[in-house]
C-alpha cells in the first residue's frame, strides 16, 4: 500500500537531514506499531506519508500514487489522527454532515457502533467544545474508523485516554480492522498497544532497526526470567529478579513484551539484526 523510496528530508540546514535515503514498505492487512526514541522522526515520517510535508528527494506513494500530489483519490482513502487537534464549535451531527462527504465509504451506522465502544452515547446534538480532551479524542477516532479509509494513521492515539478508554481503544482496533486496511500507530505508550499489533517497525537515527511481524518476533525471541546459561540480548531488573530478552530455544513460546523488544533493539541493534536476518 505505502512505498517510501529513498526519502530525504530535513527541517533546516543547521540541523541537517532527519531522513537520508530512507526506505520502507507498509502493506494492507496489517496493524503496524511505529516505535522510536524522541526525535527519531516518527511524527515527521507520518506527515511525509500523508503528503503534509515535501521531501528533499525520494517520494512516498500510496498504491503507486505520490501522496504529495494530494489527489482526491488518495485523500478520500487516507485518514490521519494527529497527536494534537482542534474540533470546531459545532454539534456532532453538523460536524459529521460536513466532513463525512469527503469520504465515500463513511458509515453513520459504523460511527454509532464505535461511539458505543467508547461509551459516548448517542446524542448527536452534543456540542464538541463541551467535551473533555479525552472525549474529543474518542469521538475523533470513532469518526476516523467510520470513514472506512483503507489507510488509517494515528499519532499517540492513547494520550489523554483513561484506563477504560485505553481498553476501549484496543477493542476499537479489533472491531475496525479489515484485510484490505492498513493501520499505523505511532506511540511511546507501547503497553497500550501491546496486544493489538501484528507488525512492528522500530526506527532510530534514519535507520529501520526492525521491521517484522509479531509472529516472527515470538518465534525468534523469548521474554522471561533469567535462567542459568542464558546469554541475554537485553536485561531489565524487576522486583522479582532479572527479566531478559533472549533468542528463543526450540519450541519455546512466551508472551511478547513490546517495551522490552524496543529497548533490546535500541541497545543491541546488531544482535537483533543478525537474529532476524538469519534464515530469511
Amino acid at each position: 500500500m505505502f512505498t517510501i523510496n529513498q526519502l530525504s528530508f530535513g527541517y533546516n540546514k543547521r540541523t541537517g537531514n532527519l531522513f537520508q535515503d530512507f526506505s520502507l514498505e507498509l502493506n494492507a492487512g496489517n496493524v503496524y506499531g511505529l516505535l522510536g526514541k524522541n526525535g527519531a522522526g516518527k511524527s515527521t515520517l507520518i506527515y511525509l506519508m500523508t503528503g503534509l510535508l515535501t521531501p528533499k528527494s525520494g517520494n512516498v506513494t500510496m498504491d503507486g500514487i505520490n501522496v504529495r500530489r494530494r489527489l482526491p483519490q488518495t485523500l478520500n482513502d487516507l485518514f490521519l489522527v494527529p497527536e494534537e487537534f482542534e474540533l470546531p464549535n459545532l454539534p456532532l451531527k453538523q460536524y459529521v454532515a460536513i466532513n463525512s462527504q469527503f469520504y465515500p465509504r463513511f458509515s453513520m451506522e459504523d460511527m454509532q457502533r464505535y461511539l458505543d465502544i467508547f461509551e459516548m452515547g448517542n446524542d448527536l446534538n452534543v456540542k464538541l467544545n463541551n467535551l473533555s480532551m479525552g472525549q474529543k479524542k474518542k469521538l475523533f477516532m470513532a469518526f476516523a474508523f467510520a470513514t472506512n479509509t483503507r489507510a488509517l494513521i494515528m499519532d499517540e492515539p492513547t494520550n489523554g485516554l483513561d484506563i477504560p478508554g485505553k481498553s476501549q481503544f484496543r477493542k476499537l482496533i479489533g472491531t475496525g480492522m479489515t484485510d484490505d486496511k492498513m493501520i499505523l500507530i505511532s506511540t511511546h505508550q507501547v503497553r497500550d498497544i501491546n496486544s493489538v499489533l501484528d507488525h512492528v517497525v522500530i526506527i532510530d537515527q534514519n535507520k529501520v532497526l526492525l521491521n517484522t511481524s509479531i509472529a516472527d518476533v515470538m518465534s525468534r525471541l523469548a521474554f522471561r526470567s533469567l535462567r542459568q546459561g542464558d546469554k541475554p540480548i537485553f536485561t531489565q531488573q524487576s522486583a522479582m529478579g532479572d527479566v531478559v530478552v533472549v533468542p528463543a530455544q526450540d519450541g519455546e513460546e512466551t508472551a511478547i513484551d513490546l517495551e522490552m523488544l524496543f529497548n533490546a533493539t535500541i541497545q543491541s541493534p546488531e544482535s537483533i539484526n543478525q537474529l532476524f536476518t538469519a534464515s530469511k
